[in-house]
């Protein structure tokens, strides 16, 4: 196993892991009810995708 003969500084390390970073969920607007959720996915608020009713949910009449 390769063992490296002298230490890296923080400085090198920290470059290496700068594109590392975490991003932020993309999110959309439902257009049933217009709250936010993720893409391609069922509205957890009113259970609808693709402008059709999918599942019941608990709070939609």
């Amino acid at each position: 196993m390769a063992v490296p003969r002298n230490r890296h500084s923080n400085a090198r390390k920290n470059k290496r892991r700068s594109h590392l970073a975490k991003t932020s969920k993309n999110t959309q607007v439902c257009s049933n009810c217009n709250k936010e959720t993720l893409p391609h996915r069922v509205c957890g608020a009113c259970g609808h995708y693709a402008g059709k009713s999918v599942v019941w949910a608990k709070g939609a009449e």
